[in-house]
């Protein structure tokens, strides 16, 4: 069931509309006209949003409109900055796509059409990527005489590697939805118009959890794969005495001893 998500949060532009659908709020980019290239206030929207999530969001769903998740960057907002002037704008989609990552809830990107340039960023800050087989992903900053500016280089080199990255952004290069989840960049390859279900799906399923576990992995696990071995080891003793202390961690162990809970089952 929909919701009416202006009677409970910040008034987004006309580039955003969000809505609920039970405990998932769904954010949409709406500039189907312009490939839902992603402007300023598209960008500071996205964050407002991210900053205004009720209490009783459990997860969020972003996908776009029209034909595309994201073209990328509204380059005509790039053309008068100086190096100062880029620097800082830079520096605000880092802002911004943090919110994401380091969301207090799970994020799911649906990804069809074009997934490129700075679009591509922001589902790299997702936790979870479904695409349908009509997504495709490009870094073209090279053909346009720019480079990655909000967080590709840190985030897209870890999922794809440095290799890749450099030859989509180096040669124009794009990936189809095949490759872009044999690659691992998407978890998870649907059906043409199976992708927002899906990804209302695993948001239901992820949201499920423990808030304290998601905290955890949503926080803990990023930081813990930046870490040398040992101190990654000690700082993953310390959060799992902390999660797994919580009441709701002991409920869940106890009726999983109980046969009250579901076992993990082989895939089908």
């Amino acid at each position: 069931m929909g919701g009416d998500w202006s009677r409970f949060a910040v008034e987004l532009p006309a580039a955003l509309r969000a809505e609920r659908r039970g405990a998932v709020a769904l954010l949409w980019l709406t500039r189907a006209d312009k490939r839902n290239a992603i402007n300023t206030d598209m960008l500071r929207g996205i964050k407002a949003f991210f900053n205004a999530l009720a209490d009783d969001v459990k997860a969020v769903v972003i996908a776009g409109e029209g034909d595309n998740f994201s073209a990328g960057l509204d380059l005509s907002e790039l053309t008068e900055k100086d190096a100062a002037g880029g620097a800082f704008h830079s520096r605000e989609w880092h802002d911004a796509f943090h919110d994401v990552q380091y969301a207090r809830v799970p994020v799911v990107c649906v990804l069809h059409g074009a997934v490129i340039g700075a679009g591509l960023e922001l589902a790299s800050a997702a936790h979870l990527r479904v695409a349908e087989p009509s997504a495709f992903y490009g870094l073209p900053e090279g053909q346009r005489g720019i480079f990655l500016g909000g967080g590709g280089s840190v985030r897209l080199t870890r999922l794809l590697g440095v290799s890749r990255v450099t030859d989509l952004m180096m040669t124009g290069r794009t990936l189809n939805a095949q490759e872009g989840y044999q690659f691992g960049f998407s978890q998870y390859l649907v059906a043409a118009g199976e992708g927002l279900a899906k990804g209302i799906e695993l948001a239901e399923r992820a949201g499920a959890n423990a808030p304290l576990s998601n905290f955890a992995i949503i926080e803990a696990l990023p930081r813990i794969a930046e870490m040398g071995p040992d101190e990654g080891l000690f700082l993953e003793s310390l959060v799992t005495g902390v999660v797994q202390s919580a009441d709701d961690a002991k409920a869940r162990l106890n009726a999983f001893l109980n046969k009250r809970a579901a076992k993990v089952e082989r895939p089908r």
